[in-house]
């Protein structure tokens, strides 16, 4: 499909699923490299994360373990700026690799709330691992460890992505029609 309709917007391909795997496996193999030895767990973000949080697990060869939070910002296509946690940490922390494995960073705020909820945890590091980011959108200073694709600031869906709880299922990314 090159053009997909999510609700009443149209969105045309963008990346496609090799892409998708080799960003995923760039991201993996820097993870394999950097945590031998260290057995990380994976702090991933609900909803939009979990297709990629679960290609990465698969392409992780080291030991490591997974949990989930969720959070919410975004209304429609934009961001609101106010970051919701429906979903917390749980884990103990303290002493823990953690890497936080998001599928898409733009503004940067809802990470950075979350870095510092981690942080506060004591953790004997904390790394990020994102799929997208939007240097263009990006408005915080933290680093991004791992970065699968530099993508435009361009609203997408698929691979987890959605439009108000749609399109996730898409297997290919697309990319909002203006």
């Amino acid at each position: 499909m090159t053009k997909v309709q999510v609700r009443e917007l149209v969105f045309e391909k963008f990346i496609g699923r090799e892409e998708i795997d080799a960003a995923v496996q760039k991201v993996a193999d820097g993870i394999n490299r950097d945590f031998e030895g260290k057995n990380p767990l994976l702090l991933a973000i609900l909803n939009g994360a979990f297709m990629f949080a679960s290609d990465l697990m698969r392409k992780i060869t080291i030991p490591c373990e997974i949990t989930f939070v969720k959070f919410s910002s975004y209304e429609g296509t934009s961001t609101t700026s106010i970051v919701k946690e429906l979903i917390g940490v749980d884990e103990e922390l303290t002493g823990r690799h953690v890497i936080i494995v998001e599928d898409i960073v733009d503004t940067g705020i809802t990470m950075d709330k979350l870095l510092r909820d981690v942080s506060e945890k004591k953790p004997a590091g904390v790394k990020v691992a994102c799929f997208c980011f939007k240097s263009d959108a990006f408005q915080k200073d933290f680093p991004i460890d791992y970065i699968g694709l530099n993508i435009p600031n361009d609203f997408i869906v698929g691979y987890g992505l959605d439009y108000e709880g749609y399109g996730r299922n898409l297997p290919d990314i697309y990319k909002i029609v203006k």
